[in-house]
């Protein structure tokens, strides 16, 4: 598993990892459960899809961990929220067209991220430990424990979206949000590359991934 002290998500979408799993995906789609009522029946189900995929990892590759996990992250995962808070106040001035291109590229780049962080299985343990109250929300607290007592707090924001708990955004050791860091750095890209320049970033990020040119960061 790879160093949870990164930011635990951002996501693109290169050609060749939908040739080479779409099929794979569709058919595991099919076995995915409704999100429940409860946010946290909902991180513990994802937990245990995480931990399904990192004890098969090495068999699967990176290609089959995305596709046990890609259909998880689209549903447990407010990704149109997530990437509108992401790209911030620049997001009302985008076309339907470039934010829809945004949320893909920013979907498939959080799946490619699990799959690349949680890629194997050394006694890891992944709890959910509670949750309260945030604003309007529901903070879920969950703590990562690897094999020689190495302890991560990741803390899931999640609201409710057509009557289903969903995650919003991911907080390491309860303070630094994952949102807000891509904000700033997509805000950087944005200014300097423009909408096109950000979405060529995510894919070219998520096709180092896909083939374990890169680490997720």
């Amino acid at each position: 598993m790879r160093n949870l002290t990164r930011s635990v998500a951002r996501k693109a979408r290169p050609a060749h990892l939908f040739l080479a799993c779409s099929l794979a995906v569709g058919m595991f789609a099919e076995s995915v459960t409704a999100l429940g009522v409860n946010p946290q029946d909902n991180v513990r189900g994802f937990y245990d899809t995480l931990l399904t995929t990192m004890k098969n990892g090495p068999t699967l590759g990176q290609s089959g961990r995305y596709a046990r996990l890609a259909p998880v992250v689209d549903r447990l995962f407010d990704i149109p929220s997530m990437t509108r808070l992401a790209i911030g106040p620049t997001w009302g001035t985008l076309s339907p067209a470039q934010q829809q291109q945004l949320m893909e590229s920013f979907r498939h780049y959080i799946a490619a991220t699990y799959a690349d962080r949680f890629d194997s299985y050394s006694g890891q343990q992944l709890q959910v430990t509670g949750e309260r109250p945030y604003n309007a929300a529901i903070m879920v607290d969950t703590r990562i424990v690897k094999s020689n007592g190495e302890t991560t707090t990741l803390d899931y924001l999640m609201h409710q979206n057509q009557g289903a708990w969903q995650i919003s955004d991911v907080y390491l050791d309860g303070t630094i949000s994952q949102v807000a860091i891509q904000r700033s750095e997509f805000s950087s890209i944005i200014r300097r590359d423009g909408v096109d320049g950000l979405v060529m970033v995510l894919n070219r990020k998520t096709d180092l991934l896909s083939r374990g040119v890169a680490k997720a960061s």
